[in-house]
């Protein structure tokens, strides 16, 4: 089994795509002859040509209406935005044209269309307002989309090819600050469902609920809080909608508490929407109030030590899990 980069499963997913089905394209800016922003469609240039590796202008609302007309016309096309901050300027093709067009013809047609976006903030970088935002709930909160943001290689190569095969738009975030982590990747094809959560690891005293980056966040905090007896369970969501609700409820329910962490804001972000549903259902298993990891409301600094004042840091899941405990 290799050894890759989460960047380098993501760009194997695409090739073995690409080979696979005649109907799947890539199109976006500079993904061509340049390989993308970030490299993840280096080289497939010089195997599929021009027809199926697209230049695009500089402009998104062209790329995300493109797109979906091709997609209308039965081919599979992939989209790579070059931040998912960018994909504000195509919102309207997005939300009011793809999410909805088979419930605008009473499901006739089928729209297999996957836009990719680079999220959240850099480790190593700080890149500022508008090349570091989470947009997830930019989207989650659209009917007719489907959302993923994996956490691992292995989890970016199989919710990719599931995304690709799927009949319905997909958006499909990929943490910047991940690309060059590292793990293990079958040789053979594979492919991770949509909507299914995965346990990243097992415990019995706390329920972290995350995704992407926070994900490795919320591992590193469990380390922490091993050595004062608290032994988390933290859920990879994997799939922000649909939403594996089942795997987050029967987790709280054995540990009895939950903090729920994300990289967006804490205003309007998908925190709120976790731990809500949380206390819906699980209200009478809780033994204390539900930890709530988010980023302040400002927009991400430029600066590195502000911007790490800014979004949510491994301490702040350690404080949030020790208050669920009713340590201060």
């Amino acid at each position: 089994m290799p050894n890759l980069t989460y960047k380098e499963a993501i760009k194997d997913a695409l090739a073995e795509e690409l080979r696979r089905d005649s109907a799947v394209f890539i199109m976006g800016e500079d993904i061509g002859l340049h390989g993308g922003a970030f490299g993840l469609t280096k080289g497939l240039f010089a195997e599929f040509g021009p027809d199926r590796i697209k230049d695009t202008p500089i402009s998104e609302s062209i790329i995300a209406g493109a797109a979906l007309g091709s997609a209308l016309a039965g081919m599979r096309p992939v989209v790579e935005m070059m931040f998912g901050d960018f994909s504000a300027l195509a919102y309207d093709q997005i939300v009011n044209a793809a999410a909805k067009a088979r419930f605008q013809f009473g499901g006739q047609c089928k729209t297999p269309l996957v836009i990719r976006m680079p999220v959240g903030a850099l480790s190593w970088k700080s890149a500022g307002v508008v090349h570091c935002q989470s947009v997830d709930n930019w989207y989650v909160q659209i009917p007719g989309l489907k959302v993923v943001l994996p956490a691992t290689p292995y989890d970016a190569k199989g919710l990719l090819k599931s995304a690709i095969r799927d009949d319905n738009p997909v958006i499909f975030l990929e943490h910047k600050a991940l690309y060059e982590v590292a793990g293990d990747v079958p040789d053979e094809d594979y492919v991770v469902p949509l909507g299914v959560a995965d346990i990243k690891r097992s415990g019995d005293t706390c329920t972290v609920v995350a995704c992407g980056k926070m994900v490795h966040f919320a591992l590193e905090a469990a380390v922490t809080l091993a050595d004062e007896g608290i032994d988390l369970e933290v859920i990879d969501l994997r799939t922000l909608k649909p939403l594996d609700e089942e795997t987050v409820f029967n987790s709280v329910r054995k540990t009895h508490r939950a903090v729920v962490v994300h990289e967006g804001h804490r205003s309007g972000g998908l925190a709120a929407d976790w731990g809500m549903r949380i206390y819906t259902e699980c209200l009478d298993w809780l033994d204390g109030p539900v930890g709530w990891v988010a980023a302040k409301d400002v927009p991400i600094p430029y600066n590195d030590g502000l911007e790490k004042r800014v979004l949510p840091q491994v301490a702040d899941i350690v404080a949030a899990v020790r208050k669920t405990h009713g340590e201060a």
